[in-house]
């Protein structure tokens, strides 16, 4: 057989070319692709970027034929199309297709039967694992019967220890929200957030308290106000916070919802933002943020960072290399007029 037909059709990637590119050895790069050895993750990421700059497409049936694994991941939402659960399910995504998986997107709209349901078929399909996700912050419980599948929980924790998490950071978020208002000059600031059954009002009402303590501060009214995730309670709220507090001047909102209506609410008052009172949201969801007048600085959780990082946390543990425990992933600060 001669050399040319030997030699790859002209213009199609080979790993020797994936591997070139990303620096590694041939063999780095096989076991990056087909999940068969340990590495470091920045590693695994650096093939996986060479893959798609070459347009590189290795053989699926060679690889599962060689491997025993079905090169197939179960995304499980309790909110499929969710505000929140989306961009950290196509974070995940990214990071999967950039290594040739196939995602299998399972919606259980919080309903314990059929997530049960959907987790019979992922097992049925042999998938290599599970990514689980939700619309809320709040830790839930393990899924059972999955034992043998590596399994990230993204967004919402696990409440076993033992399992791989990837969260938001909510420490660096309200730290960053917090001392950008001590930054502009701002010492009388009030918090207004969600339920305070939910784990992300409770947190960021927590630290808002601790770092202004710190600062040898405290809450404008001397308390968080609690409510819901609305426009209508940062509208209801802004007008108790300044009938208590008349000097406050910043809000700091736990979502970009409440953040919105307070804007609203002050600037129908007469009140100029930010000359007097400073707002920032949290979330830096754009349809609230952007739409806000002025636009709101809020704070990003990098979702999208989160389903990556979850995903790459995956391919670990389907290299039999977990690392359990929650990780998190560091919030930005988005400034805009608001403050």
């Amino acid at each position: 057989m001669s050399a040319e037909a030997d030699s790859p059709p002209a213009g199609r990637a080979r790993l020797a070319d994936v591997a070139k590119l990303a620096g590694v050895s041939v063999g780095t790069a096989s076991k990056a692709l087909s999940g068969s050895g340990r590495m470091r993750p920045e590693t695994r990421q650096r093939v996986l970027d060479a893959v798609v700059a070459l347009g590189f497409r290795p053989n699926p049936q060679a690889q599962s034929l060689h491997t025993g694994r079905s090169w197939t991941v179960g995304l499980m939402t309790t909110d499929g199309i969710g505000r929140f659960s989306t961009p950290v399910l196509l974070g995940a995504e990214d990071a999967l297709g950039a290594g040739k998986i196939s995602v299998l997107l399972c919606d259980t709209r919080g309903d314990g039967i059929r997530e049960q349901h959907h987790l019979r078929n992922l097992v049925d399909r042999r998938v290599d694992g599970i990514i689980v996700t939700g619309r809320r912050t709040d830790p839930r419980p393990p899924l059972k019967g999955v034992e043998p599948i590596p399994t990230v929980y993204a967004l919402s924790p696990s409440t076993d220890p033992e399992d791989i998490s990837v969260v938001s950071d909510e420490l660096s978020g309200v730290t960053l929200a917090v001392e950008h208002l001590l930054a502009t000059g701002r010492t009388r600031i009030a918090h207004i957030t969600g339920p305070a059954h939910h784990a992300a009002a409770q947190n960021r009402a927590r630290h808002t308290g601790e770092l202004l303590e710190a600062a040898g501060l405290e809450l404008s009214t001397g308390r968080v106000h609690f409510g819901e995730w609305s426009e209508a309670w940062g509208r209801r709220a802004v007008e108790a916070v300044l009938r208590t507090a008349p000097d406050t001047d910043a809000f700091f909102c736990g979502n970009d919802q409440i953040a919105r209506g307070v804007t609203d609410t002050l600037r129908e008052t007469g009140v100029d933002v930010p000359r007097q009172v400073a707002v920032v949201g949290y979330d830096n969801w754009d349809t609230m943020a952007l739409a806000s007048r002025p636009p709101l600085t809020t704070i990003d959780t990098d979702l999208a960072e989160i389903g990556r990082q979850a995903a790459l946390r995956l391919l670990d543990a389907i290299d039999s290399e977990p690392k359990s425990g929650v990780h998190t992933v560091p919030c930005r600060l988005v400034v805009r007029d608001s403050t």
